[in-house]
């Protein structure tokens, strides 16, 4: 019995050291959600400025310790643009159809149905001792690298867009609503790119760019979803993908 009250005490201060570990530990959520804008907004500068896009378009980080990036681009400087909802796009040179060959994007109520192959993380924005940055980050997608990689492309996700049939069985009033589930800023950058049509899902990927949107054009403080068990409150988007594929949604598919 006292070796059982030892494991418990010793798996308990284990798991307070870890919690007080965590960067999010310092996080205070601002008030004013205008101050949590801010956060975001600085805090993507900066990763513009730490990041750059290697060989095959993926982000990043640049090392302190190892000089082969030293001559890598940050993304700062891949003429990144800033729309006025505050999202950010990189289209990146030589990594998109050729002319005449790709899909433009369908806008309007009913999305294309889309295939992905990319990289999605959320990352909170905060202080720490008066400098702002992304003090917390996971993946929510990894199609393309790690040991939580599937290594290929999802089909028409539910931050893109939700079926009205998904809607329509919803229980509860905000449950019933597109925004509950989909990534508005994250449809706003898209329609800058387009889409590869029939690119094989065996074909070894070239990513187009990257999508940056702020907690403001994503769910903010609004209910949503729950995609994998973690709030994305105030969270700020990453995506680092490429558009395999775009058809025209049919009506069983709307």
């Amino acid at each position: 019995m006292k070796k059982i009250f030892l494991y418990i005490l010793v798996g308990s201060l284990s798991f307070a050291a870890c919690k007080s570990d965590s960067d999010e530990s310092t996080y205070v959520e601002p008030e004013d959600i205008a101050v949590q804008n801010t956060y975001d907004d600085q805090a993507i500068q900066k990763f513009l400025n730490d990041n750059y896009l290697d060989a095959q378009g993926n982000i990043k980080a640049f090392s302190s310790s190892d000089a082969s990036d030293d001559n890598e681009t940050k993304l700062a400087d891949l003429s990144p643009v800033t729309l006025p909802s505050g999202v950010v796009y990189i289209k990146r040179e030589g990594a998109q159809p050729a002319a005449n060959t790709g899909k433009t994007l369908a806008t309007g109520e009913y999305k294309d149905v889309i295939k992905l192959m990319l990289k999605m993380s959320y990352n909170l924005a905060g202080s720490t001792d008066g400098n702002v940055s992304f003090i917390t980050s996971g993946d929510l997608v990894n199609t393309i690298n790690g040991t939580s990689s599937s290594g290929s492309p999802v089909t028409d996700p539910m931050y893109y867009y939700v079926k009205n049939s998904f809607l329509e069985a919803a229980t509860t009033d905000v449950a019933k609503q597109r925004s509950y589930y989909e990534i508005e800023g994250f449809q706003e950058g898209l329609s800058y790119f387009q889409s590869f049509i029939d690119k094989p899902n065996g074909d070894p990927y070239n990513l187009q760019g990257v999508i940056i949107v702020p907690s403001r054009a994503a769910f903010a403080r609004d209910s949503h979803y729950n995609y994998n068990g973690v709030s994305f409150r105030n969270m700020t988007f990453i995506f680092n993908f490429q558009l395999y594929d775009a058809k025209t949604r049919t009506d069983d598919q709307k």
